[in-house]
């Protein structure tokens, strides 16, 4: 039956930046299915707790785990504490990410550097770190989180879209290479979705930049658009769906 492939109980899915917004939003639609969920956060404790209290209630097992993927060494040392709390990870969800608004001629090198370390080089590490234990188990899903504007940059975000792009070449690239071990590996690429990242300050840009931004129906996404597709990804329903960049962004790509 179609409904069982959904079922995700005995797998264990590491969602990172999922104390809030559409990290929270895909733990707890991996949670609902039965996955038990190691929520990673960044600084908000506070946040965290209460994500991982949702859960709990939902039947699921969830640890804690807190790192700056910006920092180095960051995903080697949040690795070996994995493994202390869980056996393996069946799923991986690579969501947290750093947009540091500028323009071009503001960007600063810092700047440049969180924004990549973060966004990019964790990414690549966590899936060079966990990948393995999914190869000896011989099935795992692995998801990252893209956006919109790899496809149309934003003048404001130009490092940020910059390393999303570069995370779906990586993601094609290793999609390859994981098909035959009973890997799936994809980039779920959100629109605008009601986070509080956007209400976050961003520099103004002219009219036609903003104009460009909107959906055709006018209307901005929620989490639980992005915790739907998440969900036929990292399930056995998304089985033969591998090394695509699937937007859920209400059209704003066309």
């Amino acid at each position: 039956m179609i409904a069982e492939k959904f079922n995700l109980k005995g797998k264990t899915a590491l969602v990172t930046g999922s104390s809030q917004g559409i990290g929270k939003g895909i733990a707890l639609a991996l949670a609902e299915y039965g996955a038990d969920i190691i929520i990673h956060y960044r600084s908000e404790k506070d946040e965290a707790d209460q994500v991982a209290e949702e859960i709990r209630t939902l039947g699921s097992r969830v640890w804690l785990i807190q790192s700056d993927l910006s920092e180095n060494a960051a995903v080697p040392n949040m690795v070996d504490r994995l493994q202390q709390m869980v056996k393996t990870i069946d799923i991986l969800v690579i969501n947290a990410s750093v947009q540091l608004p500028a323009t071009w001629e503001d960007t600063k090198e810092d700047e440049i550097d969180i924004q990549f370390n973060t966004n990019f080089k964790s990414t690549f590490l966590l899936i060079q770190l966990i990948a393995p234990q999914m190869i000896a188990s011989g099935w795992g899903r692995i998801l990252t989180i893209g956006s919109v504007q790899q496809i149309k940059p934003h003048p404001n975000m130009l490092i940020y879209a910059a390393t999303k792009s570069a995370v779906l070449n990586l993601v094609q690239n290793m999609a390859m290479q994981l098909a035959d071990k009973g890997i799936t590996v994809n980039n779920l690429a959100p629109g605008v979705i009601g986070t509080a990242r956007i209400e976050e300050e961003v520099p103004e840009s002219e009219e036609r930049i903003n104009k460009r931004m909107e959906t055709p129906s006018g209307k901005i996404g929620n989490t639980e658009d992005c915790a739907a597709m998440a969900l036929l990804l990292c399930s056995e329903a998304g089985n033969f769906i591998t090394g695509q960049n699937i937007f859920v962004d209400g059209g704003m790509s066309l």
